[in-house]
């Protein structure tokens, strides 16, 4: 084969030809890969929600829906329910007043409201320091647990404001923001009925405050 002249419309004509054959291949990688992702990150959230409610028997990722929260956002929930009784539900919350930004959770909660677990589902804390609260506020030492609280008698806060929840050390800003996320996620969810989201009250949700400066 003779070997193509070094001219300027050859070198155009090679460029082309090769940037036609790499966008191929990154077409196909990208249908090849965007089921697989997308399945890993339906497992994931089904996980999350598994461990942060009671035991259901329906598929709670199919019956979501969106809530408002008292300051007028809106957070998915997604329903448990067992033998067609509503057991309690798992909300997707979040909160941009982190140290480093935007942290994401997921807050379970029974019928009556108690809280019963949550995940952190991304954070962009100080390692060692802010990631400490995906462990923290479980923990069954001093005041730091908040699983099993009905936040119905009111908002978690730090005790720095004047709450009843130990931040964790050196990193009250974080402790702050999460505790935020946490609220909000009860706010969506006591607006509701919690199964069909009709909403319930305008007397039923929890007011955001509180102090976000060290």
């Amino acid at each position: 084969m003779a070997k193509l002249k070094s001219t300027l419309p050859n070198m155009f004509l090679s460029l082309t030809i090769i940037c036609v054959v790499a966008g191929a291949i990154l077409a196909g990688v990208n249908m090849y890969t965007t089921g697989p992702i997308a399945a890993t990150k339906a497992a994931a959230l089904e996980a999350a929600i598994k461990a942060v409610t009671p035991d259901f028997d329906n598929k709670p990722t199919e019956q979501a829906y969106m809530a408002v929260t008292a300051d007028g956002d809106s957070l998915k929930i997604y329903p448990a329910t067992k033998d067609g009784k509503f057991v309690g539900a798992a909300v997707e919350s979040n909160t941009k007043k982190g140290f480093s930004g935007e942290i994401k959770v997921i807050v379970g909660f029974d019928a009556e409201g108690k809280l019963l677990n949550y995940s952190v589902l991304q954070h962009a804390e100080t390692p060692g320091l802010g990631a400490k609260m995906q462990e923290w506020f479980r923990a069954d030492k001093n005041k730091q647990s908040v699983l099993g609280r009905n936040l119905a008698d009111g908002e978690l806060k730090v005790s720095k404001d004047g709450g009843d929840v130990d931040a964790i050390t050196a990193a009250t800003i974080t402790s702050r923001a999460f505790l935020n996320a946490v609220n909000r996620a009860y706010s969506a969810f006591a607006g509701t009925d919690g199964l069909t989201g009709a909403t319930a009250s305008s007397d039923n949700t929890t007011k955001e405050g509180g102090n976000d400066n060290e």
